[in-house]
């Protein structure tokens, strides 16, 4: 019965990489720790520790195979006054699934063995183009950014003593970046857009000691991951030079190096509290995307204008982030958090195509069992502030005003057997 449980959530992992997901800011994997403000990694007590602590898969009593969802609605604003521009973003949902699974073995009761499809990250935009148009020339075009991933885990936890327990994780890449934006040439509009896909590799190392019964402390790695992206590009610009209005590319883009670390305290046997300190080490990976194009004419074009990068030289962040939990008997659980998440993107490179603000962020969950099913559910509100860039002399700033909320939602439901 086990194996057959196992087999039917190898499938149903397999299944999940086909849904096309855009991850805008997704900042917390899970529904119980999306609502106890993403600081999990000191606690990490479900099957999502694969993401957050691999260690704190030794955590869980049974096996249990969850599924959650989650919904990202950014809500972007930008205002320039020199190009009467007032601008907003599309209203869309980004919906993001998720699959993970812990698995315990007879033959060691000290190892347990875990296995997700879920989508850690990404960022992205889409603009009405006709509120834009006087940046194109006039010409109503589209404004679109697209990058992801979808991440497929392995992970296993070994429980060295009854208070130290370590675990680690093969992070399989799949990546996609999907851009559309106007080219200006000649006084006149184009339409640009690509397409590209790829995969990368990377590890979580991962530790956890309960040091009394009440305090436990974590700590957790992810190693820089680069994915090599393939793909084609259009640009009907070239056609004037002349060249042709399409080429296929390769460019690396990397999701960076990540290290946090984290505590949880029980002062009563009902609560617990959390407080993480997560660092991103975002100038290594978003520092510059080179593309190469395979069309000799578009390198010797765009190359020396630097017309093949997207410069960004962001710089590192470090995330603060609180949690509650509180069980209010053994079925029902209520959670609260609160996070502080700053913009890496410096307002030299700022663009609205990859938009990066600083927020402050509030969340809220409540858990339910019942017999051996769970049911999670939790939403969040990332309050933005705003940006106001200044013109200036370098050509990649966008000068104006840059705003962005983000509400999101995320449920889940698991079996335990």
């Amino acid at each position: 019965m086990k194996m057959r449980l196992l087999c039917s959530f190898v499938i149903l992992a397999v299944a999940v990489t086909c849904v096309y997901p855009n991850g805008l800011s997704l900042n917390s994997i899970g529904p119980k720790g999306f609502g106890m403000g993403g600081a999990f990694v000191g606690l990490a007590n479900d099957y999502t520790a694969i993401y957050w602590n691999p260690a704190g898969l030794t955590q869980t009593q049974k096996n249990f195979i969850g599924a959650f969802i989650t919904d990202i609605i950014p809500m972007g604003t930008y205002k320039f006054a020199t190009a009467l521009v007032d601008a907003k973003t599309k209203t869309n949902h980004y919906l993001a699934p998720n699959l993970m699974g812990s698995f315990r073995f007879n033959f060691s009761e000290k190892l347990t063995v875990g296995l997700g499809v879920f989508v850690p990250a990404g960022i992205g935009a889409e603009w009405d183009g006709n509120d834009l148009k006087n940046l194109s020339a006039g010409d109503n075009l589209e404004w679109m950014s697209k990058i992801g991933v979808i991440t497929i885990s392995p992970a296993a936890a070994y429980k060295v003593t009854d208070q130290l327990s370590l675990g680690v994780a093969l992070n399989i890449f799949y990546g996609m970046f999907d851009l559309k934006n106007p080219v200006v040439a000649g006084g006149h509009g184009y339409q640009y857009s690509e397409e590209s896909n790829g995969f990368g590799y990377g590890v979580t190392i991962g530790a956890l000691l309960k040091a009394t019964d009440q305090f436990s402390i974590g700590a957790s790695f992810k190693t820089k991951t680069n994915v090599k992206m393939s793909g084609s590009a259009k640009n009907p610009a070239m056609a004037g030079i002349p060249a042709e209005t399409e080429s296929d590319f390769d460019r690396d883009v990397s999701w960076p190096m990540w290290i946090a670390g984290g505590i949880a305290f029980r002062p009563i046997e009902a609560l617990v509290i959390t407080a993480d300190v997560q660092f991103s080490r975002w100038s290594e990976s978003e520092d510059e995307f080179v593309t190469e194009y395979k069309d000799a004419v578009w390198m010797a074009a765009m190359t020396p204008t630097n017309d093949n990068k997207f410069i960004l030289h962001w710089k590192d962040a470090t995330q603060i982030r609180f949690g509650l939990g509180y069980s209010v008997n053994e079925n029902l659980d209520l959670r609260a958090g609160f996070y502080i998440d700053p913009a890496p993107a410096p307002s030299e490179t700022y663009s609205i195509l990859f938009p990066s603000i600083s927020y402050n962020a509030v969340t809220l969950g409540v858990g339910y069992s019942i017999s051996n099913f769970v049911f999670d559910l939790a939403g969040e509100y990332l309050m933005g502030k705003d940006r106001d860039i200044e013109p200036m002399t370098n050509p990649d700033a966008m000068p104006g005003t840059h705003g962005m909320d983000i509400p999101a939602w995320s449920f889940g439901i698991g079996y335990m057997f």
